[in-house]
């Protein structure tokens, strides 16, 4: 089991939402939200159930008009007495100022409120209506996402900056501008909410951009110049591929640098898709840069001309499938399972090697070779699979080790000396 990498954080006040923390040494956490209407409390509880199945930490939910307002009560209360804890977060626009105050249940059932700046008023309101809104905040100990959205920039504040660097002699060009007006947007921001009292360590801020280059420069210069807790996330990112390659390209060059909080995977989904991809796709991008695990992985090889049959691709599947089916149990009871690796590779050439490097791994036969699978525990062989009977004979060879091994302190020593060898393959 390969052990969390510890990679050196951008150091954040630390933030409670709800019984999560956000930032300062806490995991970077996973954040996703809610496409239902907000109004109908049924549809809402079902779908914050099954994204805090999925694992998503946090949830945002729409507050936009008062049905909504009106219904965010209901769906706590719901979620409390079904044991679903997951702290839900309030996206407000335009009218969030009225409905905090009309509606108290709501300001108080809300674990965070989510803020845009281009998005509260303009002129003398804009600053009362914020301010407004920072209020029922500190009054209901609650914290806020500040979050700069480049479709929704502060009118205001654009043109003031454009015009000083238009007056400037060393303006900026157009991207540099834009970014610039995004940062200065989320810290000017975030000082007028703790001059409103608002302190430091209820504050989360995100500038979100749908450019990857923008994102990843944007977020640079945003934590170089202040130590608030960083949501990050490509807006708009788009649906598929597409959206997926995106978004990890542009987190995972952030997260690497040490950037980043917490997280969304703002995906369109497919027609009659599942909400929860985004949340996988999330736990994905922190597993694959080894910042945290959330369920053991099945590495398999992507087959060649050696591999004409397809068993070993459904082996593959089959075991992940396995896993996945088995972690709401395994997660309580064997601690540590999580971070496991099993390899299922599909010939000679690197099926042994690979396997041995996993903590349980089999190597299946190619076209030509002995129909014989041997199967590699901790880098030791241990047994050869032969006959139809492999995949059943290979779970039940994982759930022995997973039984044996989680949770026992000297097999993470064990995982910290196998990563620590596999470092020093040439």
């Amino acid at each position: 089991m390969s052990p969390e990498r510890k990679t050196m954080r951008r150091k954040t006040h630390a933030v409670m939402v709800g019984d999560i923390t956000v930032g300062g040494s806490a995991p970077v956490v996973v954040q996703s939200m809610t496409n239902t209407d907000t109004a109908d409390v049924a549809a809402t509880v079902a779908q914050v159930i099954d994204l805090a199945k999925a694992g998503s930490e946090l949830v945002r939910i729409t507050v936009n008009n008062e049905a909504s307002a009106a219904a965010v009560g209901p769906i706590r209360k719901e979620l409390d007495a079904l044991g679903v804890k997951v702290p839900l977060v309030g996206d407000f626009h335009f009218n969030g100022h009225r409905l905090l105050e009309k509606y108290p249940d709501c300001a108080r059932a809300l674990a965070k409120y989510r803020i845009n700046p281009g998005n509260v008023g303009s002129g003398e309101k804009r600053d009362e209506q914020f301010n407004a809104m920072i209020g029922k905040a500190v009054e209901h100990g609650k914290a806020v996402r500040i979050g700069v959205n480049w479709g929704s920039m502060d009118k205001q504040l654009v043109a003031r900056m454009m015009d000083e660097n238009h007056r400037s002699p060393n303006a900026l060009d157009a991207d540099q501008m834009t970014r610039e007006i995004m940062v200065t947007s989320a810290l000017e921001s975030a000082a007028q909410a703790e001059a409103a009292g608002l302190g430091s360590d209820r504050i989360v801020l995100s500038c979100k951009m749908s450019g990857v280059q923008d994102l990843v420069a944007v977020y640079q210069m945003l934590s170089e110049r202040c130590d608030y807790a960083l949501h990050l996330g490509l807006t708009e990112a788009g649906m598929g591929s597409k959206g997926i390659v995106a978004s990890t390209a542009a987190l995972s060059v952030l997260l690497q640098q040490g950037i980043g909080d917490t997280i969304r995977i703002s995906l369109t989904p497919e027609p009659g898709g599942s909400r929860t991809t985004e949340v996988k796709v999330a736990q994905q991008i922190l597993q694959a840069l080894e910042l945290r695990s959330f369920t053991p992985q099945v590495i398999a090889c992507p087959g060649c001309g050696r591999t004409t049959s397809t068993y070993f691709q459904q082996l593959a599947q089959d075991i992940q499938d396995y896993l996945d089916a088995s972690m709401p149990r395994w997660r309580t009871e064997y601690p540590g399972v999580e971070a496991m690796n099993v390899a299922v590779m599909g010939c000679v050439v690197n099926g042994p090697g690979e396997s041995k490097h996993a903590n349980i791994g089999i190597s299946l036969p190619g076209t030509g070779e002995q129909p014989a699978a041997p199967v590699y525990v901790d880098g030791v062989k241990t047994v050869t699979l032969k006959g139809e009977g492999i995949a059943d004979e290979f779970q039940r060879i994982v759930e022995t080790y997973v039984r044996e091994n989680c949770g026992d302190a000297r097999l993470q020593e064990m995982s910290v000396g196998q990563a620590s060898a596999r470092q020093r393959q040439p």
